[in-house]
C-alpha cells in the first residue's frame, strides 16, 4: 500500500472494517435462515408427496369401485348375460371408457375373454389366466390393479382393473376388465404437475418388481430401474429413508419425499431442487445484501470525501504536473493556495519551473538564432556545389563528381535539419501561419512522390499513388506537404530494399479527409508506440537510420496537423500505416484561415 495516498489507505481500512462486519453478521443470519428454511421446506415436501400420493390412491380406487359398480348389472338371475348383450353394455358406456379409454372387456370365471366395447383382432377367446394378476383376482375374488405388462394381443403398455361378477348367492360368474394405455393415462393429476415447478421430479415406481411406472428418464412406458449407483435419487428412495437430500451424479442437490400407494404397494417419488426450493430465501437476503452494500459505500464515500478534502490540493497540484509533463506547452506555474506547506511547495514547484523556462527559452533562442546564421551560407554552400555538379565551373574528374554529389546530398540533408529546428520553434512560440485555400489533391499527391522519387531511388524504393480520387479540399497545400514529406521520408528510411511505399486518400464517414502513406517494413515497436509523436523520439536510437534526422518530424507533423484542424495517427499491419485526417467540411476550415 505503499504508492497509494493517505485518504485511500484510510477509505481502504474502512471499507474493509465495515464489509467484514456486514459480511459476517449477512452470513450469520443467511445460514441460520437457510437451515430453518431447509427444515421446513422437507416437511412441505413430506406433505405435499402425502398430498399427492393420497390423490393417486383416491384415483385408483374410484376406478375399482366404478368398474365393481358397473359389474353388479351384468347378471341376471344368477346367470352371466350373453355375449351380445355384454358388447352393446360395454359400448354404451361412455362415462366409463373415460375413466378406462384403450378398453373395457368381460371374461369368464376362466379368464376367457367373452365381450369387448372395442373391437381387436385376435381378442375374443383369448385365455389370460396364465397372467398373474388373473390368477389373483381368480383366487380371491376381489378386485385387482395389475402392474405395467404388454397387452398380448395389441403389444402395447397397459395397466388391468378386475372387478369380479357375482351372483346373488356370491358366486362367481366372471370379471370384468378395464385398461389403461401407461403412455397416454397419467396416475399423477394434470393439476398437480402444472402447478408445480418445471424442475419438480414426479416419479411412481414398483419396488417390488423394479419398473418405472412413471416419469421414465427415457419416456418408456414400462422401463427397468437403474442399477444400484446409477441414480442417487432411487438409490435414496429404496433405501427406506422417507424424506431428506440426496446430490445427483450431475453434483445437483435435490430435496425429496416417498409415500407408498397402499392399495398398489407403489412408490410415489416427489423431488425438487434444492437451489430452486431456498431462492425465496436467497433473493430476500440478496436485497438485504445489496441495501447493506449501498449503506456501506455511503459510508465510505461521505468518509472518503471529508478524507479526501485533506489532501485534494496535494492531488490538484500532481493533476497540474501531470498536465504539464503531457503538454509541455501549456501554462507551466501552480496556484499558490491552500494549507501554508502546499503554498510553500507549489512556490518552489513555480521557482523552479521558471529557472528552467528561462534556461529553454535561452536555448530554444540560440537554436534559432544558429540556424539561421546557418541557412544562409549553407544555401550558398549547397548553390556552389550545384554550380559544379552542373560542369558550369568546367568538367570534373570522375571522383571529384563522386565527392561534390556527397557533399550536396549531405548539404540538403542539413539544409531539412536546419529547417525542421525553425519550424518547431515557430510551432512552439505559436509564430507559425497557415493560408487555407482550395488544393488539388492529385497534383499533391503527384508533387510529393516527385519529390521524393530521388531519396527513394537511392535505396532500392518505390513510391506510388494508386487510384487518387477527385475530393474537394480546402487547406494549406505547402503544410500539409510539409507533412506528406516527413511521413513519406520515414518510410522510405524504415522500408526494405525493393520496398513500395503507397500513397492512398480516402474520404471517411466522418466527413474527413484521411491521406495514408504506408511501408513494407517491420512497423512500429511496442515499445515506442506512447512516444512515436514526442519531440527528439526516434524508433531506432543508436542505428545509421536514426542518425538521418532530428526526431522532430512527427512532432511537427502532429503541431502542423492542430493547425490545419486535423489530427494525426498510425497503425501497423504489414508496415507502417501513418495518416493525417482532414476536415472537409468548408465551414469547419473557415474558423481557422490562420493562425
Amino acid at each position: 500500500m505503499n504508492h497509494l495516498s493517505l485518504g485511500t489507505r484510510l477509505a481502504i481500512i474502512i471499507l474493509t472494517g465495515c464489509l467484514t462486519t456486514v459480511g459476517a453478521v449477512i452470513y450469520a443470519a443467511y445460514s441460520a435462515l437457510l437451515e430453518d428454511f431447509s427444515t421446513n421446506l422437507l416437511a412441505q415436501q413430506e406433505n405435499e408427496t402425502a398430498h399427492i400420493s393420497s390423490l393417486v390412491s383416491q384415483d385408483l380406487e374410484f376406478r375399482t369401485n366404478v368398474l365393481s359398480q358397473f359389474a353388479s348389472i351384468l347378471s341376471t338371475e344368477g346367470q352371466l348375460l350373453s355375449p351380445e348383450r355384454l358388447t352393446n353394455l360395454l359400448k354404451k358406456q361412455k362415462n366409463l371408457e373415460e375413466l378406462f379409454p384403450h378398453s373395457l372387456s368381460v371374461l369368464t370365471p376362466e379368464a376367457v375373454l367373452i365381450a369387448e366395447n372395442i373391437f381387436s383382432p385376435g381378442r375374443l377367446g383369448t385365455h389370460y389366466a396364465d397372467r398373474p394378476h388373473w390368477q389373483e383376482a381368480i383366487n380371491t375374488q376381489r378386485p385387482v390393479i395389475s402392474r405395467p405388462l404388454i397387452g398380448r394381443a395389441t403389444g402395447v403398455p397397459l395397466m388391468v382393473f378386475i372387478a369380479p361378477i357375482k351372483g346373488d348367492n356370491g358366486e362367481l360368474l366372471g370379471f370384468l376388465s378395464g385398461t389403461l394405455r401407461m403412455h397416454q393415462s397419467l396416475l399423477i393429476p394434470g393439476s398437480v404437475r402444472d402447478s408445480a415447478s418445471e424442475d419438480a421430479i414426479f416419479l411412481v415406481v414398483d419396488s417390488d418388481n423394479f419398473l418405472f411406472i412413471e416419469g421414465a428418464p427415457n419416456g418408456k412406458a414400462i422401463e427397468d430401474l437403474p442399477d444400484p449407483g446409477e441414480n442417487l435419487l432411487i438409490d435414496a428412495a429404496l433405501s427406506g429413508v422417507r424424506f431428506g437430500e440426496v446430490e445427483t451424479n450431475t453434483g445437483e442437490t435435490l430435496i425429496y419425499a416417498t409415500n407408498h400407494l397402499h392399495r398398489l404397494g407403489w412408490l410415489f417419488i416427489r423431488a425438487v431442487p434444492k437451489s430452486l426450493a431456498t431462492a425465496p430465501a436467497k433473493q430476500a437476503f440478496s436485497r438485504f445484501f445489496m441495501i447493506s452494500i449501498g449503506v456501506t459505500f455511503g459510508i465510505l464515500l461521505m468518509t472518503y470525501m471529508a478524507l479526501r478534502s485533506t489532501t485534494a490540493s496535494l492531488t490538484q497540484m500532481t493533476r497540474r504536473i501531470r498536465s504539464m509533463i503531457q503538454k509541455p506547452e501549456s501554462s507551466r506555474r501552480l496556484t499558490e493556495q491552500g494549507a501554508p506547506e502546499v503554498r510553500d511547495l507549489a512556490q518552489a514547484f513555480n521557482q523552479l519551473m521558471d529557472g528552467r523556462d528561462a534556461n529553454n527559452r535561452l536555448k530554444d533562442n540560440f537554436v534559432a538564432n544558429v540556424s539561421h546564421e546557418l541557412r544562409t551560407p549553407l544555401t550558398s554552400i549547397n548553390g556552389a556545389m550545384r554550380l559544379l555538379q552542373s560542369g558550369t565551373a568546367g568538367e570534373l574528374p570522375v571522383r571529384a563528381k563522386e565527392m561534390v554529389s556527397l557533399a550536396l546530398r549531405n548539404g540538403d540533408r542539413l539544409q531539412l535539419l536546419i529547417g525542421d529546428m525553425l519550424d518547431f520553434n515557430k510551432l512552439s512560440s505559436g509564430k507559425m501561419r497557415v493560408s487555407f485555400q482550395p488544393e488539388d489533391l492529385p497534383k499533391l499527391l503527384a508533387e510529393t512522390v516527385c519529390g521524393n522519387e530521388t531519396m527513394a531511388r537511392e535505396v532500392g524504393v518505390s513510391l506510388a499513388t494508386p487510384d487518387v480520387p477527385e475530393i474537394p479540399l480546402h487547406t494549406d497545400g505547402h503544410r500539409l506537404r510539409q507533412i506528406l514529406d516527413n511521413f513519406v521520408s520515414n518510410a522510405i528510411k524504415f522500408s526494405p530494399k525493393g520496398g513500395l511505399v503507397t500513397l492512398h486518400a480516402e474520404k471517411t464517414d466522418q466527413n474527413t479527409l484521411r491521406i495514408t502513406v504506408s511501408d513494407q517494413g517491420k512497423g512500429v515497436p511496442e515499445t515506442f508506440k506512447s512516444q512515436i509523436f514526442s519531440r527528439f523520439s526516434q524508433a531506432e536510437v543508436g542505428t545509421t537510420r536514426a542518425t538521418n534526422g532530428t526526431g522532430l518530424g512527427l512532432a511537427i507533423n502532429r503541431q502542423i496537423a492542430d493547425l490545419l484542424n486535423g489530427s494525426v495517427g498510425y497503425y501497423n499491419n504489414n508496415g507502417a500505416h501513418f495518416w493525417v485526417e482532414l476536415p472537409l467540411d468548408s465551414n469547419v476550415l473557415s474558423e481557422g484561415t490562420t493562425s
